[in-house]
């Protein structure tokens, strides 16, 4: 197979991280005989210094155009003003847009030889293999009117949780395709006893679950997931909700593993280039020691294998190799470990080597 990868390696750790996942994928052209080509591109805040914005129009035309996309991260203090008028994180959002990808997929696996590294009990953990499904182009992030305004000497500011029902039937059908393969359950997350877009969610997952009767459904509210989240992780196996929901429910998921780096995210829609990243941040307080957790961004590699270029075997394969490294013990600081992005990436890279 012959694939164009567009590489938004980002800010602050995100080309080490990125770096790593070339790697592996360098692995996986030699043993399978595919052929990548990788165009890089700038996005965020280094987009912002040196082209006044975050996303040029040349880096999404390029993005369109790829097979697949892989970004390491945006953002970091020096783009931090609340008063800025461009923002790293509006490149990101930008992209996604643009790409008209409208589900995340964020899975959340628990490795046994981490089970220490995570904050809950161990009993809490056993059985958890759960994958969220985010609604990414609707709600809060993109609804208009949003702005601020001062009347009479008093400052307000609104931002509109806006969905169309198209929008809902879309990400909650996917839900429904990936439950398949599973275990056979989606959990629909809500507000609906507040929110009037909510309720429209709802109806629409209902409709969606009657036409779909071997899939169990079931209807929480986002403060009852968020609870279950901690109290019984393993009774989820596929979550759906909107925009803002999974974004913070996901951060919340990924304390259970042990650290957010090594949770790797999809965005992808129905055909077309998917973006693909790690759910961590550009972690500017250790960018550049070359002690990043690379695991979230090869895993997000192999996503891209699997649900763009459609190479399971290539992408199980990655994880077969992740997992056998931190077996291993091979772990970067934020688990616990001493070893580098470097020994890591490498330990996945003999050991893709070898299967």
């Amino acid at each position: 197979m012959e694939a164009n990868i567009v590489l938004l390696p980002g800010d602050g750790i995100g080309p080490e991280v990125l770096a790593a996942a070339k790697e592996v994928l360098a692995v996986i052209q030699h043993k399978f005989g595919h052929v990548f080509n990788y165009k890089k591109y700038l996005i965020g805040g280094c987009a912002i210094d040196e082209f006044g914005s975050a996303l040029t129009d040349e880096t999404l035309i390029a993005c369109q155009q790829a097979d697949a996309v892989l970004l390491g991260a945006v953002g970091g203090p020096k783009w931090d003003d609340p008063q800025a008028s461009l923002r790293p994180e509006q490149g990101l959002l930008a992209l996604r847009k643009g790409l008209c990808v409208f589900a995340n997929l964020r899975p959340v696996k628990i490795y046994p030889t981490l089970i220490g590294a995570s904050p809950l009990k161990p009993e809490k953990l056993a059985g958890v293999d759960l994958l969220v499904v985010r609604e990414l182009t609707g709600g809060l992030y993109f609804g208009k009117p949003k702005g601020r305004q001062i009347n009479a000497g008093i400052q307000s500011a609104v931002d509109t949780l806006w969905y169309q029902d198209f929008e809902i039937e879309r990400v909650v059908r996917m839900a429904f395709q990936l439950a398949r393969s599973r275990r056979g359950k989606v959990t629909s997350v809500d507000k609906a006893n507040v929110l009037e877009s909510s309720r429209l969610w709802r109806q629409i997952a209902i409709e969606i679950g009657t036409e779909n009767k071997d899939i169990a459904l079931e209807h929480v509210l986002v403060d009852t997931a968020a609870m279950r989240l901690v109290s019984s992780p393993a009774s989820f196996d596929v979550i759906v909700t909107e925009n803002m929901f999974g974004d913070i429910l996901t951060d919340e998921a990924a304390v259970l593993s042990g650290s957010m780096g090594l949770l790797p995210s999809a965005s992808i829609r129905t055909e077309g280039p998917g973006l693909y990243e790690p759910i961590h941040g550009s972690a500017p307080d250790i960018a550049g020691r070359g002690i990043a957790n690379p695991i979230g961004t090869i895993l997000s590699a192999a996503l891209l294998l699997r649900y763009s270029l459609r190479l399971e075997q290539e992408a199980l394969q990655i994880e077969q190799a992740v997992e056998r490294t931190i077996t291993t013990q091979e772990l970067t600081p934020d688990l616990g470990g001493r070893s580098n992005t470097d020994s890591v990436t490498q330990a996945v890279v003999k050991y893709l080597s070898e299967i």
